[in-house]
């Protein structure tokens, strides 16, 4: 057993995401038979002495059948309406399932506002350590009847592994209809699985689709790659397996994917600064601002900066970009958009007084690049 298997094998607090695919069929709704099985492992490893938090997608999927849509549909409008049918379906299900064990559910329902605004993040927060506290088992979906397409998610893999951070887990479980992750698509003679991840080296050659077969998933798994890759990256292990071996992914984590943690464990602020707060403007850095920033860990300072875009005010996150253009960093800027054109490209010691400040701490800054 690799070391990212015992950890999710052992782990106290758990997150557990399933996909649309495993839980329904466009003919039939909601699968009853495949959400109890999944219950069934859940409720194990409840009874192992484990802390569970689900995150569930499913509401579309399960509200078409019964407003007669026979596939997905691609608006906005038509999925909220499928939406507002689906969770209730979905909802009552896992009650009664849940129930078979004498066990409570508390549903959460996200937009991603609620983990980009810090106020917003920090609730959440307080509400899943309450759930838990009380024994019951929060199941979490996006709410995809009131997310607007500026307020999506996108897929629920990323939801799960912001919620997992959020939540504080030991460890994150995707569950998904194929059984691991393979180089190519599994379904082609020739594709490879790949049981071990333990660095950015390990999926190099991987080709992942970003839709499954049934059409009714919006992840795929290449959102899936996404997640497990953003969890690790802060310090949580993660297994990737298929809904049909829930209880034994639950159980030893001898199935699937493994992927090693590859950072480490960032504090709910700089991993809600680094993953989940939304940018709204950008700095470019030259390559000795890179090189403090990213490499020393140091404050970045308006001598190091080349150029500004967006509209921001003093207070909001912003992306800092190397001269390529590509994303090193995210941090709380300290002055407003309209005050650094004047400033960038400046020693400190040249500016007046009142503006000798870091233009993002080193305290309020998360490098996302080694």
């Amino acid at each position: 057993m690799s070391p990212a298997r015992q950890a999710v094998s052992a782990a106290s607090r758990v997150v557990v995401k399933v996909g649309s695919s495993s839980l329904t069929t466009a003919e039939g709704g909601l699968d009853r038979s495949r959400l109890d099985a999944l219950v069934d492992a859940v409720a194990a490893r409840r009874e192992a002495g484990s802390q569970v938090v689900l995150v569930s997608s499913g509401a579309i999927a399960a509200g078409l059948a019964p407003l007669g849509v026979t596939r997905r549909p691609r608006d906005l409008a038509t999925q909220q309406a499928a939406a507002s049918v689906g969770q209730l379906a979905l909802a009552h299900a896992y009650a009664n399932s849940f129930g078979r064990y004498s066990l409570t559910v508390g549903q959460v329902l996200l937009t991603a506002d609620d983990v980009v605004r810090r106020a917003h993040y920090r609730n959440a927060q307080r509400t899943f350590s309450r759930l838990l506290a009380l024994g019951a088992v929060p199941v979490v979906n996006e709410n995809d009847t009131v997310a607007t397409e500026e307020i999506r998610f996108g897929d629920n893999d990323r939801l799960a592994a912001l919620v997992a951070h959020l939540v504080g887990a030991d460890a994150l479980v995707l569950l998904s209809d194929v059984d691991a992750l393979y180089d190519g698509d599994p379904r082609r003679p020739g594709a490879q699985r790949v049981t071990e991840v333990t660095g950015p080296a390990d999926v190099d050659g991987v080709r992942a689709g970003s839709v499954g077969a049934s059409g009714l998933g919006t992840g795929g798994m290449a959102s899936k790659l996404a997640a497990a890759r953003l969890a690790a990256s802060a310090g949580i292990p993660v297994l990737l397996a298929g809904a049909a071996d829930a209880a034994r992914a639950l159980g030893a984590a001898d199935v699937g994917t493994a992927f090693a943690v590859t950072g480490p464990r960032l504090s709910a602020r700089r991993f809600w600064l680094g993953h989940a707060a939304g940018a709204t403007g950008r700095l470019r850095l030259d390559d000795g601002a890179v090189a403090a920033v990213v490499g020393r860990r140091r404050s970045l300072l308006a001598a190091g900066i080349t150029d500004v875009e967006g509209s921001f005010d003093a207070g909001d996150v912003v992306e800092l970009v190397d001269p390529t253009g590509l994303v090193v960093a995210r941090g709380v800027v300290a002055f407003d958009a309209a005050e650094l054109p004047g400033l960038i490209g400046r020693s400190s010691k040249d500016l007046p007084a009142e503006q000798r400040r870091e233009v993002v701490h080193a305290d309020d800054l998360v490098p996302l690049r080694p």
